[in-house]
């Protein structure tokens, strides 16, 4: 396995090739598995992500702060960093794993990322694994938005509506198709103080209203 080129990315460089062999390996392939070192990695990741947001981001309050680390370490944004990193390329899967796309999945991306991680702190310290994750973060954590991040898009449009001292939408269900079990819905949503609307599809009314309420506010931006 050559994995200069991921070195590269990570900006480090292993002493021990078997500790990355392992943060690669996944549990379908057999052997020494990285599930281990996940654990450790998410740890390390947590703390390194709050700290770096306590230090950027001095006047916001704890609640954001979580809110914002959450969104760092969820398994999207670890998934989205490991593909550009091509995290999958080197990882070491089972048969079946590799026959269903496991190398593209987000889990598994995630976890792998989480893995690398952890073993960059047992080879070298929390401070070299401090160094890379700032490095892949560090773009990411500079455009976080404490104000907007997390909020769903009716609380967003709510709140610019109500910031302009204009009434707040309706959303109307327009049609609702297929089976009990398996309903369709479709909402519009009224602003009737700017006379703009926009329609939502989902497969439960709250989704199709949020998806109406999202059109909305990327005409409004």
């Amino acid at each position: 396995m050559n994995s200069d080129a991921l070195c590269r990315q990570l900006g480090y460089s292993f002493s021990s090739a078997d500790l990355l062999r392992q943060a690669l390996t996944h549990r379908s392939y057999g052997g020494s598995n990285n599930e281990r070192l996940e654990f450790l990695g998410d740890s390390v990741l947590n703390c390194v992500t709050a700290t770096r947001l306590y230090q950027l981001y001095s006047k916001v309050a704890e609640g954001d702060l979580s809110r914002m680390r959450a969104h760092l370490v969820k398994e999207a944004t670890l998934s989205d960093i490991a593909s550009s990193l091509k995290l999958g390329d080197y990882l070491l899967l089972g048969e079946g794993e590799l026959k269903s796309g496991g190398f593209r999945r987000p889990s598994i991306l995630a976890d792998g990322l989480e893995a690398i991680i952890g073993a960059i702190y047992l080879d070298g310290s929390f401070t070299e694994a401090e160094r890379v994750i700032n490095r892949l973060y560090e773009p990411l954590i500079k455009t976080l938005d404490p104000k907007t991040l997390g909020k769903d898009p009716k609380t967003l449009l709510q709140e610019y509506l109500q910031g302009r001292k204009i009434a707040l939408p309706q959303y109307n269900v327009v049609t609702i198709t297929g089976e009990a079990h398996e309903q369709h819905f479709e909402v519009e949503c009224i602003i009737p103080g700017l006379n703009l609307s926009a329609m939502g599809q989902g497969g439960s009314r709250r989704s199709a209203e949020q998806a109406a309420a999202d059109k909305l506010l990327q005409g409004l931006k």
